[in-house]
C-alpha cells in the first residue's frame, strides 16, 4: 500500500519498453510510487489532471503531442517538477537544454543500449533527481525575454588577453539555468578567466557550451587540453573528463584527464578546485553553486586555505542546496550569496586582483632564456 509520504510519479514515454523499465528502476526506492504511465503528451495531460503526480518523467521525442509541447502546457496549467529522460544524441541534447530553459527540473540521459547495465546506473540517478525535484523550492527561474537574440548578435572578440584572476565554478543539479543566468550578467570585458565543472554526461556539454555562447557576452567553449585561460572566456569541462589548470611556459592552460571518478563524479569539482588552489592561490575565486551531494566542498576549503576568495550560492536561490550547504557548514565559504549577486561580486573582485600563486614556469626555470 502507498504510504502518505510517498512520491507519486507519472512516467511519460512513447516506448513501451521504457514505460516498463523506468517504473521497475525507480520503485526500487520504496518512497517512490509510479501512479501511472502515458505514451504521449495527450494521454499525459489527461493523467496529470486525474492522478495529480508529484513528479513527472518526460520523454521529449513522442508522436502526436511531443515532449516540448507537453512541457509547455504542464508549466502553464499545472506546474509540476519534470525530469526529462533524454535521448543521447546531438538533437536530444539541444532539445534537453530548451526543455530546461522552459522549466524542466533536470534531465537523465538514456543509455544508447537500454537493455544494457547502463539502465541500472540511470535508475539510481533518476531516483536521486526525483527525490531532489519533489523537495526543491525552485521549479524554474524566469529569464528576460529577447535576451538570447540581442546577445547572440554581439560580435565576439578574437583577441585573447591574460586574465586578472581565475574563476573556478562548480555546479550540478539545477545548474544549466542558474549558470546561464549568472554568466549572462557578466560583460564581454570581464577580466577573469572562468573554468566550469557542470556534472553532465558526455555528448551534452558541447551542446550546453554552444547554448551558453549564444546567451552570454562572454566567449564560451567546451574545454580542450591546452586551451589558454584568457580574460572574458569560459571553458566548460567536457562530460566524463576531469579538468585541471596549470601554469606553463606558454601561459596558463586547462588540462583534461581520464583519471578515476572523485566523489562519484567525472568531471569532479574537487579536482578543478584543488588544482586552482595549488596553481593560483590568491589569484583565484571559487564559486560553488546549486547541486546534489558534496562534490566541491573540500576543494573550496583548499582554495580558501590557499588565500583564494570563496563563494557559495545561498539556499533560497539554489535549486538543490546540497553542494553549497556542505561547504558552508564546514566554514569554507567566505561569502554566501543569492544567484542574482554572484556576477556583481565577481566583477568587483576580479578587477582588484592579479594572479599571485606560483610564478609561471618560464620565470621559475632560470636556466632558460
Amino acid at each position: 500500500m502507498q504510504s502518505r509520504d510517498s512520491i507519486r510519479v507519472l512516467v511519460v514515454d512513447d516506448s513501451a519498453l521504457m514505460r516498463k523499465l523506468i517504473p521497475q528502476l525507480i520503485e526500487h526506492d520504496r518512497s517512490i510510487h509510479v501512479v501511472g504511465t502515458a505514451m504521449d503528451g495527450d494521454f499525459a495531460l489527461r493523467k496529470i489532471e486525474e492522478l495529480k503526480p508529484d513528479v513527472i518523467t518526460l520523454d521529449l521525442a513522442m508522436p502526436r503531442m511531443n515532449g516540448m509541447d507537453t512541457l509547455k502546457q504542464i508549466m502553464r496549467d499545472c506546474p509540476t517538477p519534470v525530469v526529462v529522460v533524454s535521448a543521447h544524441s546531438t538533437d536530444g541534447a539541444r532539445a534537453t537544454f530548451k526543455a530546461l530553459h522552459m522549466g524542466a527540473f533536470d534531465f537523465v540521459a538514456k543509455p544508447v543500449d537500454v537493455l544494457s547495465s547502463g539502465m541500472n546506473e540511470i535508475g539510481d540517478e533518476l531516483i536521486a533527481k526525483i527525490r531532489a525535484a519533489v523537495n526543491s523550492p525552485v521549479l524554474h527561474r524566469p529569464f528576460p525575454s529577447g535576451r538570447e537574440v540581442s546577445i547572440a548578435k554581439r560580435p565576439k572578440s578574437a583577441v585573447r588577453t591574460p586574465a586578472s584572476a581565475v574563476v573556478a565554478i562548480g555546479v550540478s543539479t539545477g545548474g544549466p539555468n542558474s549558470l546561464e543566468y549568472m554568466l549572462s550578467q557578466l560583460p564581454a570585458e570581464f577580466s577573469g578567466a572562468l573554468v566550469v565543472v557542470q556534472h553532465m554526461p558526455p555528448g551534452f556539454t558541447g551542446a550546453f557550451a554552444k547554448r551558453l555562447n549564444e546567451c552570454c557576452r562572454l566567449d564560451v567553449k567546451e574545454a580542450q587540453s591546452g586551451d589558454l585561460l584568457s580574460a572574458g572566456q569560459v571553458l566548460l569541462c567536457p562530460g566524463d573528463r576531469h579538468v585541471r589548470v596549470r601554469r606553463m611556459p606558454i601561459g596558463d592552460v586547462a588540462v583534461l584527464s581520464d583519471d578515476a571518478k572523485v566523489n562519484g563524479h567525472r568531471p569532479s569539482v574537487d579536482v578543478l578546485f584543488r588544482s586552482v588552489a595549488a596553481e593560483f592561490a590568491q589569484g583565484a575565486v571559487g564559486v560553488l553553486m546549486t547541486g546534489m551531494g558534496e562534490d566541491g566542498a573540500e576543494g573550496l576549503g583548499a582554495m580558501k586555505a590557499a588565500g583564494a576568495m570563496t563563494i557559495a550560492q545561498d539556499e533560497a536561490s539554489s535549486v538543490v542546496f546540497g553542494m553549497p550547504r556542505a561547504a558552508i557548514e564546514r566554514g569554507y565559504a567566505q561569502r554566501v550569496l543569492p544567484l542574482e549577486s554572484i556576477a556583481n561580486t565577481l566583477l568587483a573582485h576580479c578587477g582588484e586582483i592579479r594572479p599571485q600563486g606560483k610564478e609561471p614556469l618560464s620565470v621559475r626555470n632560470t636556466g632558460q632564456m
